[in-house]
């Protein structure tokens, strides 16, 4: 039994309880794994490596949404259990995000498909290491999603809340990978249509916060483990009202940190996001806030190299266009409108939630 403080509703035994969890999980089905052949080891070693730390916020929702539907501040084991997957879930999208978007690092460590390219180059093996590389990612996030429904369905939860919260997993995993579509396809529009159509632009971009960040995030996860508490549709659709806002102001935090954020802090090389060309919300609005040729100056900057003085002046561009303080309002505007819709929800959960608001959105990393 975890017991949760709602004065630090992401608290080290939480986090702790969660990551025994996995590594408990991950060592018994690795074993299995190694049944194949010495090769598999590499798998085993990176699902192993990109699941310790992480902040655990997936989790964290769905124990809190747990007690706001049972109230108290005990969570049993097997809420724990079905809660770690959806880390694994959590991290079968990133290896994938990775490869997606050629990202280089990940908590701090090469990403999965750049380690497996630099041993398949190490090894002197045949064909191109860069493509063994991508597949070899692509596997290890089909193998953690696979491992994500496992866990959660050998959680050892009573039958009638597994089949109260399956219903609930199936629709984010159905939202993610659509929203990811979703983001893929915003991804091939030019950041200056952002200047020349701003309304069209930020509503694509916000259906994308909404399904691949919001409901993934924060809203699917407090459900879930209302869900697995017997919670009532009531109490599943003031959570909603509260999830979608603060999982938007938590991906708008994201993009901030993507650009301003430190590389010590964040585990990412400064300024990433601006390397990959991302088209956020706080890239749409500084396109708009900028003078044409500012504008034009900014858009040369993205999706290419950039040194430490490409990145200062697409920085200083960005807060010269306002957008930066745009989206902090943004930011604060979401999370008051989450904490307002907390009024009918039990103590301490409804302590815990609003504390839970101020993690995601206040972060920085």
């Amino acid at each position: 039994m975890v017991n949760l403080d709602a004065a630090d509703p992401l608290s080290a035994p939480l986090r702790d309880a969660v990551g025994g969890e996995l590594a408990d999980f991950l060592d018994s089905r690795g074993r299995a794994l190694r049944e194949l052949g010495p090769e598999v080891s590499d798998l085993i070693g990176l699902a192993e490596a990109f699941t310790v730390g992480g902040k655990r916020l997936r989790p964290a929702f769905c124990c809190w949404g747990y007690l706001a539907a049972t109230g108290g501040t005990d969570v049993p084991p097997w809420v724990v259990r079905a809660a770690a997957s959806l880390d694994l879930l959590h991290v079968s999208a990133l290896v994938h995000d990775d490869v997606m978007d050629g990202s280089e690092t990940r908590r701090g460590l090469p990403s999965a498909h750049v380690q497996l390219a630099g041993r398949h180059a190490a090894g002197g093996r045949r064909g191109a290491a860069a493509d063994f590389g991508r597949a070899g990612a692509i596997l290890l996030g089909d193998l953690l999603l696979m491992w994500s429904a496992e866990l959660f369905d050998q959680c050892g939860a009573p039958e009638s809340a597994l089949a109260a919260a399956r219903p609930l997993l199936a629709s984010v995993r159905t939202e993610v990978t659509g929203g990811q579509y979703l983001d893929i396809t915003a991804q091939t529009r030019q950041p200056l249509d952002a200047r020349r159509d701003p309304a069209s632009v930020l509503a694509q971009v916000r259906r994308v916060v909404e399904f691949k960040t919001a409901r993934y995030t924060v809203l699917r996860p407090l459900q879930l483990g209302a869900a697995l508490g017997g919670g009532s549709a009531e109490l599943l659709a003031t959570l909603a009202r509260y999830g979608s806002p603060l999982g938007r102001a938590f991906q708008y935090r994201d993009d901030v940190l993507g650009i301003f954020g430190d590389e010590a802090v964040t585990g990412k090389p400064a300024g990433d996001d601006l390397r990959e060309g991302k088209l956020t919300v706080l890239i749409a609005n500084a396109m708009a806030g900028l003078s044409e040729a500012d504008a034009v100056r900014l858009d040369a900057l993205l999706g290419r190299e950039l040194s430490p003085s490409d990145v200062a002046e697409a920085r200083e561009l960005i807060v010269r266009s306002e957008a930066l303080d745009a989206v902090e309002r943004e930011i604060e505007a979401a999370a008051q409108e989450a904490v307002g819709a907390l009024s009918s929800v039990v103590e301490p959960a409804r302590t815990g939630l609003e504390n839970l608001a101020a993690v995601a959105t206040r972060r920085m990393a």
